[in-house]
């Protein structure tokens, strides 16, 4: 690019932080692709066929990017952080194949849901398939105590589905219910995720802790922004594939807060289509005019960046090198998403 050059055009030639991650990772990611490809081998045919419906449909395969980064960030990438690293990917297809069946969703990556394709119970099935071969991977890399780190992170991340089912369409849900289920759903795994990269080398502990620290908070950021982005994001433009998340019942952060905030009509109108879940035709124009009226998304991005700045911070002590600068760079693009 010339001199000339505007910063537009610029923007559009710099790669997106997942890009870039990727094509740092490279031959790392194409190991990761066949491992995750040879472990669903099945004599039963619909395994892999319905597994990998899901897994090739265009995911940006972020959570073992983690893994392998932060080995990369701490000396180098091993066959076992290649293993972790498809583990990871095996446990977050397993939820999501779960996630579906649970929400009755319909697309998923822009493709007709798995267990609208095959059913809700091959769906189910082939999600506890990818748990079991998550398990041995995990006993494959060798390390009790990465073993440990996963086999933990896959019992949260269970609690917190439950936790949000237990609770599903309850209007009066609370702030800290609501971040005890994304800290279970969401942000555990990216955090086991950076944890057992980072242990793949003989880390320190205070590396791991320092990599845990960037995962989970990375994580929650991404969950809040998420949250936001379903109701439009900073901007809450109509006209696009919004509104999932209001029409399955889901209390999140945009709508507790404006809850909090709102008049009695206000409440009254959150506690009909969230909590009775009668809907009417305008029901979702008028909840993005409350949510703008009280703010609702603005604040909802400004806890997405506590939590970013919190990620960033830790790994303020890492080697200087191109991994912890993408690693941080991708912290930005999770929050600038919603722009």
């Amino acid at each position: 690019m010339g001199p000339g050059a505007t910063p537009e055009a610029i923007e559009r030639e710099a790669p997106r932080p997942p890009d870039a991650l990727a094509g740092l990772l490279g031959a790392d990611l194409d190991a990761v692709d066949a491992i995750i490809h040879q472990r669903l081998s099945s004599s039963v045919t619909l395994i892999p066929d319905l597994a990998a419906y899901l897994i090739d449909a265009g995911g940006k395969r972020v959570r073992p990017m983690i893994t392998l980064a932060a080995a990369h960030a701490l000396g180098g990438a091993n066959d076992a952080t290649r293993m972790l690293a498809a583990a990871v990917e095996f446990i977050h297809t397993a939820t999501l194949l779960h996630d579906d069946v649970v929400d009755e969703s319909s697309l998923r990556r822009g493709r007709v849901s798995a267990h609208r394709v095959w059913g809700n119970s091959a769906s189910v099935l082939v999600g506890d398939f990818l748990f079991a071969r998550s398990f041995t991977l995990m006993v494959d890399a060798d390390d009790l105590a990465v073993l440990a780190v996963l086999s933990n992170a896959s019992s949260t991340i269970a609690e917190g589905e439950v936790l949000q089912l237990s609770s599903a369409n309850d209007a009066s849900a609370s702030l800290d219910h609501y971040m005890r289920i994304i800290s279970a759903k969401t942000a555990a795994l990216f955090a086991a995720a950076a944890r057992v990269g980072a242990m793949s080398t003989k880390c320190t502990p205070a590396e791991a802790d320092a990599f845990e620290t960037y995962g989970r908070n990375l994580g929650l950021a991404f969950q809040l922004v998420d949250d936001a982005l379903d109701y439009g994001g900073a901007s809450a433009v109509m006209g696009k594939n919004l509104g999932d998340d209001f029409r399955e019942g889901k209390i999140t952060l945009p709508v507790i807060l404006a809850r909090e905030t709102g008049d009695d009509e206000e409440r009254a109108f959150w506690a009909r289509v969230m909590g009775g879940g009668e809907h009417r035709p305008a029901d979702f124009e008028h909840a993005l005019a409350i949510l703008r009226k009280r703010n609702s998304i603005t604040r909802t991005l400004d806890f997405a960046r506590v939590y970013a700045n919190a990620a960033r911070d830790a790994l303020g002590a890492m080697p200087d090198t191109i991994w912890r600068t993408t690693l941080v760079e991708l912290v930005d693009f999770v929050v600038d998403r919603a722009h």
